[in-house]
């Protein structure tokens, strides 16, 4: 008989508290963690939060002190369950509730950094989402900006630096956010006679600049996929919608941050793509430092450097068996194996790692980022061979991606690409099969599958 998942340890935090309830035990977050190190940086940020918020002069949502006392407490239930009813009202969440206009502001920035620091804890496991902070903060040097995209690379890391709130060490932003001028509001409260911080008027001519932007390339049909850009039949005029819309009006914003901070050194941890970053991007551990000037090429020492970090990163948590020799379908093999069987026979990795979602997810979009920047390099370069020595490094950068989660969309979807131009073709489909069964509800997969055997008869 195998052991069950409980008896491995294996068991997500999230799982065990919501059992531990359900039998009768309170059971606090603070309990679950094993690390007192971890607990103490927790408890001071949410205190920081909280002092934070209630000097703020934007009216308070109901229930902010309950939402505070159950943090305090480590009641994770109990503040989620705040959290939920919040985000069916807040303007940056899809509901069908009233827009509720109090979740603006810092105090709703102090909320939502708080749920999402603690998340961090409760979904993923608490070794990897510490390891995944300090590693970040450690290469940060003091006083840098660093934009933080994704909700790991946002919150964990708030929650985790010495004091957002100080920018001690390092200033912290996301760039997910500036399109809202309560967003740099709060920015400029903490930050405002540390640096600049985009004013009302250069959120109005970034969203000018883009509009004629847009306008231009939907007359062009060169649109963005997922840019919901159109004309009103009555009025003629602009309607911008969507994510991707509101993502290059960020940045184009976070552009302004950079281009006025000139004494600051800057990163990023990318969730959304910003053409205008690219030339400037170099790998730097888990993210990306963003140089002063544009990068013509990126040097073999910092191809190695890379290559060798994410090696020593992920060996810990999958094993050591993908190296340059290790086919697509080697790793569909382990896929099948081990996220698909759970299957752990001859498994050298850590198990802990591969059965925490949230985990393994973040270290694979982060990975998969790298490889985005390597093959935006070879589409944009007329050598030969320096096109060849940039797919190379993002081929092995999608296939740890890849090998860490199996089904995480932005891989799939790159590696797919890069493989077909490559002529690859029944590696791009082994990539697509695959994760059409690690993820049997995602009809992009499916539909994925399906294209791609057409184009092959």
């Amino acid at each position: 008989m195998k052991p069950s998942l409980k008896s491995l340890g294996l068991i997500s935090l999230a799982t065990g508290l919501a059992a531990a309830r359900c039998a009768g035990q309170q059971t606090s977050l603070w309990d679950s963690l094993t690390n007192s190190d971890d607990v103490q940086r927790l408890k001071s940020f949410i205190a920081e939060k909280e002092a934070q918020a209630n000097t703020a002069t934007n009216e308070p949502p109901a229930e902010l002190p309950a939402f505070f006392a159950a943090a305090q407490e480590g009641d994770w239930a109990g503040l989620n369950g705040i959290f939920k009813d919040y985000r069916n009202h807040a303007g940056q969440y899809e509901h069908t509730g009233a827009t509720n206009e109090r979740l603006r502001g810092t105090k709703w920035q102090d909320i939502i950094e708080v749920w999402g620091g603690l998340e961090a804890f409760v979904d993923g496991n608490e070794n990897y989402s510490a390891l995944y902070a300090n590693d970040i903060i450690g290469s940060l040097p003091p006083g840098s900006i660093y934009f933080g995209g994704t909700d790991p690379g946002r919150f964990l890391v708030t929650a985790m630096e010495k004091s957002q709130v100080d920018g001690d060490p390092f200033l912290l932003v996301t760039q997910n956010a500036l399109a809202d001028g309560t967003y740099l509001d709060y920015l400029r409260t903490m930050y405002g006679d540390k640096i600049y911080i985009p004013t009302k008027e250069d959120s109005q001519q970034c969203f000018s600049d883009y509009s004629a932007d847009a306008q231009q390339r939907m007359k062009n049909g060169q649109l963005k996929e997922g840019e919901k850009v159109s004309t009103d039949p009555n009025t003629g005029r602009l309607q911008i919608a969507g994510q991707v819309a509101v993502m290059e009006i960020n940045g184009l914003l976070a552009k302004v941050i950079f281009d006025h901070n000139t004494d600051r050194d800057f990163y990023i941890e990318e969730s959304f793509p910003l053409d205008w970053m690219y030339p400037h991007l170099e790998p730097h551990g888990l993210i990306f430092k963003l140089n002063r000037e544009p990068l013509a090429k990126l040097s073999d020492e910092t191809l190695q450097k890379d290559r060798d970090y994410w090696t020593k990163t992920i060996t810990p948590m999958i094993g050591s068996w993908l190296t340059d020799d290790t086919s697509v379908a080697d790793i569909s093999a382990y896929a099948e194996k081990v996220f698909l069987n759970h299957d752990f026979s001859n498994f050298t990795g850590d198990t802990n790692f591969v059965l925490s979602r949230y985990s393994y997810r973040t270290f694979s979009k982060e990975r998969n980022s790298i490889g985005g920047l390597y093959t935006w390099r070879a589409k944009h370069t007329d050598d030969a061979a320096e096109k060849d020595r940039m797919n190379r490094a993002a081929d092995f950068a999608f296939r740890q991606s890849w090998a860490l989660c199996p089904d995480l969309p932005e891989v799939v979807s790159r590696y797919v690409e890069l493989l077909n131009d490559e002529k690859r073709h029944v590696d791009a489909l082994t990539v697509a099969e695959t994760a059409a069964e690690c993820d049997t509800t995602n009809a992009v997969f499916q539909n994925l599958v399906t294209q791609l055997k057409q184009e092959q008869h």
